[in-house]
């Protein structure tokens, strides 16, 4: 009998000869995870067995490289997988562990974590935790906050958070606030902004969160962005990027000039409706991006040249107010249709 599929997407995947990291279609079974140059291949690129392997998460051997999660397998072979964003690591750190534990024979699995050198509850859930702070009307509210001539959007001081934790009674004090709060950022739900609160978490103490008014986080797959005082010019380029996110994630997208087809991170913002693309290995500055408002968006079972690439199934089309045709392909039939519903909203409002 085959192995149970528990889950398929892309992720991004350090090379095991050389140190580039490439995005892959990856899948996980129940006994192993496969994971293939492109979707449509049929043999995979490599696979790594599960049983009496180890997973760590988050994996922060990589500096700025945030979301990352490692595999090391019986044989202390390692392998490093980057998410595009917080709860996508969190669905295949899961899935991933409870693959573990039932090879396991049902022992209980334990990944190393930062519990145990900060002493946090296992009765604590940090994603839960992290979802209610990102609610909108009831969470810790992102601001624009000025220091030292720059700009911080979408974030926050660290005496906030403590403030919203002891408030929503998710803690009794200060000190139990600030674990909570040290465990959020060490587990990657939260980011350090400045360079106050950057120079604390790079040193590696205990506790590395400041219960500061000058320490500012932000929410790993916030919008988050920095500027420094400039010309209008600029701030009219960073205008793009003051929408909050309301969708993310990885997505085939055709070139318009050679019409291949590469693996590209979207980030979907509202008010400005703006759609920015990225290279999933690098996620630094955006590759293009897509002004939605007044678009159209539609599935589409038929994209010219995309048979010669393999592509076939859960394709979508973005037409932009002034003509301008993208080509796209989500991983399932749910994602398409979840993409296109995201879109449509966001070109009807905003600017």
């Amino acid at each position: 009998m085959e192995p149970q599929e528990i889950r398929e997407g892309y992720l991004v995947k350090k090379g095991t000869v050389l140190n580039s990291w490439k995005a892959v279609w990856v899948v996980l079974s129940e006994d192993g995870v496969d994971f293939y140059k492109k979707k449509a291949d049929r043999s995979p690129k490599g696979m790594i067995p599960l049983k009496g392997a180890t997973l760590l998460s988050p994996c922060q051997d990589f500096g700025k490289r945030t979301l990352v999660f490692k595999i090391t397998t019986e044989k202390k072979q390692e392998h490093f997988f980057q998410a595009s964003h917080v709860e996508e690591r969190e669905f295949w750190v899961k899935d991933i562990k409870r693959a573990i534990t039932c090879l396991q024979g049902g022992k209980k699995f334990a990944r190393k974590s930062t519990r145990r050198s900060i002493r946090l509850p296992e009765t604590v859930n940090l994603t839960e935790l992290y979802t209610l702070m990102k609610d909108q009307d009831d969470g810790v509210k992102e601001l624009k906050l000025e220091q030292d001539n720059k700009i911080f959007n979408h974030c926050f001081t660290g005496a906030t958070v403590v403030e919203w934790l002891i408030s929503k009674n998710k803690a009794r004090n200060g000190s139990e606030a600030l674990m909570l709060a040290t465990g959020l950022l060490n587990e990657g739900f939260l980011q350090p902004a400045c360079d106050l609160s950057k120079d604390k978490f790079e040193r590696g103490d205990q506790s590395t969160f400041l219960d500061q008014s000058d320490a500012l986080y932000y929410f790993a797959d916030s919008g988050f962005f920095c500027e420094e005082y400039s010309s209008d010019e600029d701030v009219l380029v960073k205008e793009e990027f003051r929408g909050n996110i309301i969708k993310q994630g990885c997505l085939l997208k055709q070139g318009h000039r050679r019409k291949n087809w590469k693996v590209r991170k979207f980030i979907l913002r509202d008010d400005p409706a703006y759609m920015h693309y990225y290279d999933p290995a690098k996620d630094d500055e955006p590759l293009g991006s897509i002004h939605l408002r007044g678009s159209v968006v539609t599935a589409v079972e038929y994209v010219p040249d995309a048979k010669k690439y393999d592509i076939d199934g859960n394709l979508f089309e973005i037409i932009t107010s002034d003509e301008t045709h993208y080509f796209l392909q989500a991983a399932t039939a749910e994602e398409r249709k979840e993409w296109i519903k995201a879109v449509q909203a966001a070109s009807k409002s905003g600017k």
